[in-house]
């Protein structure tokens, strides 16, 4: 579970956010905006890329504005980029492995760990493929694999079904869908598609301007009027 007090970040003159009180504790959640709404700036601040001026953010009871970067991953926070960070001259189950360089785990299982993160995300054919010769798919599941090993609490993933077919989204939705029975990691989903959004987070967070226009159940706030206008470009 995630809860955000009183979260505001000031860039010069900007707040990118601005006072933001949120409790997300649901298995997949869903955050979504227009553009410019602070949604990057959000998971920047989880990641503790970006500081915020006040506030404070808790995951599972632990202030995670405390720890420096280095300390969250080891915690259990996993971000993935729009842009893959797939190391193109390794096999996937070095990229995967690579992982547990940055993490306390047990070396004796290792191996299993990561098998059973390929096998989970369904790249076990690709295992030794490199990296410069994956589709943008399955550059996409290895991206949700090194995020399955050493003990993930919260897996931050940013337009993950970006350029998907529907056939490819609907095998990432499977799998984000199960990452709480996997390994018993909560996920904070940001996308676009607000068809994955709304058939894979059961809670979503809007925001806009920097502030929270609305979170509750996902197809309740989607068909918010505000939310509508504000980010689905509908009219009353």
């Amino acid at each position: 579970m995630m809860t955000i007090r009183d979260l505001t970040v000031q860039f010069g003159g900007v707040k990118a956010l601005l006072s933001l009180d949120a409790v997300l504790d649901h298995p997949v959640c869903g955050l979504i905006g227009p553009n410019g709404a602070g949604k990057t700036t959000l998971v920047n601040v989880l990641s503790g890329l970006v500081q915020p001026r006040t506030g404070r953010i808790d995951v599972d009871g632990t202030d995670l504005l405390t720890l420096t970067p280095t300390q969250r991953v080891r915690f259990g926070l996993r971000r993935s980029f729009q842009t893959e960070q797939v190391v193109e001259d390794l096999d996937v189950w070095s990229n995967v492995l690579a992982v547990l360089d940055h993490v306390a785990h047990d070396r004796r299982n290792a191996n299993a760990e990561v098998g059973r993160a390929i096998d989970y995300v369904g790249l076990v054919h690709v295992a030794t493929t490199p990296g410069a010769q994956l589709n943008l798919f399955q550059r996409r599941m290895v991206e949700v694999a090194k995020a399955l090993v050493g003990a993930p609490r919260l897996l931050l993933f940013d337009e993950p079904g970006a350029g998907l077919t529907e056939h490819e989204a609907s095998h990432l939705r499977r799998a984000l869908l199960g990452i709480k029975d996997f390994c018993g990691a909560q996920v904070l989903l940001i996308d676009h598609d607000v068809d994955l959004i709304k058939t894979t987070c059961t809670q979503t967070l809007v925001l806009d301007f920097g502030q929270r226009l609305a979170l509750g159940p996902t197809n309740e706030v989607l068909a918010d009027p505000a939310v509508r206008r504000a980010y689905l470009g509908a009219e009353d």
